[in-house]
């Protein structure tokens, strides 16, 4: 069986739901309850939430055929640009992760990336040449005093093993950062900063606290905060400025931004939209449709524009 991502089961005709947004790329998820014990996480092994969420979408069970037939169908007719795994940790993780990888490779022409988190090099090298085109490592984290806090104590072997990956393959290395699990602002432009450095594609999250974890009792983050991250995020991406120019207060807040012209540089929208791997989108996978919108999964609005510019001067 493959849990399915709720809209991308929509689009594949496996489910009728109404969609706001449609996703552009094809989300499954494989595995079942993670061995890993992530406060965050609804997969996670102490977790007593939905088995079938995945933050706070609902991922249903089809058979791995009607997936792939109804999957293969969907991207001739140009509904997914990518295919994009989730896999939590179990026993056979990685096997499973590459026998449906080349599967997929095999029935259709889209690229593929893995949401995953290999155990060595040996691992990351398998994925690669089973096809995987991005391998997303969910660090989650942006410092090592949140990842021991939220995930355990394995901090230096997974930004070692993200660096060795990057430094060999270039462009191949994708990294999740949740925002809101009680980092600073400045501890996640600093990230974002040595992921950009190591050519390493940032993907943000908002937290989202779901019932049955152990941070199901924590707010999201303010929105102001996100926004701020996200400008930061931006301006780092494109070359505009780094971590360092940027003008912090005591307890880590972003005050003021380098360039002076940075509301122009944000000001088509795309800063404040789902950031990750080419053609994710992930719509509504922090937030409930009617908002706050964390991340737009589409070009947002003028209206929306201004009102996230605006964001990043409250609180």
């Amino acid at each position: 069986m493959i849990n399915v991502s709720i809209g991308t089961a929509a689009v594949m005709g496996l489910v009728k739901a109404r969609l706001k947004a449609r996703p552009t790329t094809a989300y499954l998820m494989l595995g079942g309850r993670c061995l890993m014990d992530c406060a965050f996480c609804a997969q996670a092994r102490s977790s007593t939430a939905n088995p079938e969420l995945l933050s706070r979408v609902k991922w249903p069970p089809f058979k791995e055929e009607e997936v792939l037939s109804h999957l293969k169908l969907a991207v001739l007719r140009g509904d997914f640009k990518r295919v994009c795994l989730q896999v939590t940790v179990t026993k056979d993780y990685l096997s499973r992760t590459i026998e449906l990888a080349k599967r997929i490779k095999e029935q259709c022409d889209v690229p593929v990336d893995a949401a995953i988190l290999p155990s060595d090099f040996e691992d990351v090298k398998a994925l690669l040449a089973a096809g995987v085109e991005h391998i997303g490592f969910g660090l989650d984290a942006v410092s090592e005093r949140i990842f021991r806090e939220t995930k355990g104590p394995h901090w230096n072997h997974t930004i070692g093993l993200i660096e060795q990956t990057a430094h060999r393959f270039p462009g191949r290395v994708a990294v999740h950062l949740i925002i809101g699990l009680g980092e600073t602002e400045k501890e996640a432009a600093f990230m974002i900063q040595k992921m950009h450095d190591l050519k390493v594609i940032t993907g943000l999250f908002a937290f989202t606290p779901i019932p049955g974890t152990k941070m199901e009792s924590c707010a999201p983050p303010p929105l102001a905060s996100y926004r701020r991250i996200q400008v930061a995020r931006w301006l780092i991406t494109q070359g505009l400025a780094r971590a360092e120019d940027f003008t912090y207060s005591s307890d880590g807040t972003i005050i003021a931004f380098e360039p002076d012209y940075w509301e122009e540089a944000v000001a088509d929208g795309r800063a404040f939209m789902t950031s990750g791997c080419p053609d994710c989108n992930r719509p509504y996978y922090n937030e409930r449709p009617t908002g706050p919108l964390y991340n737009f999964p589409y070009p947002p609005s003028a209206e929306e524009i201004e009102q996230a510019i605006n964001a990043t001067r409250n609180g």
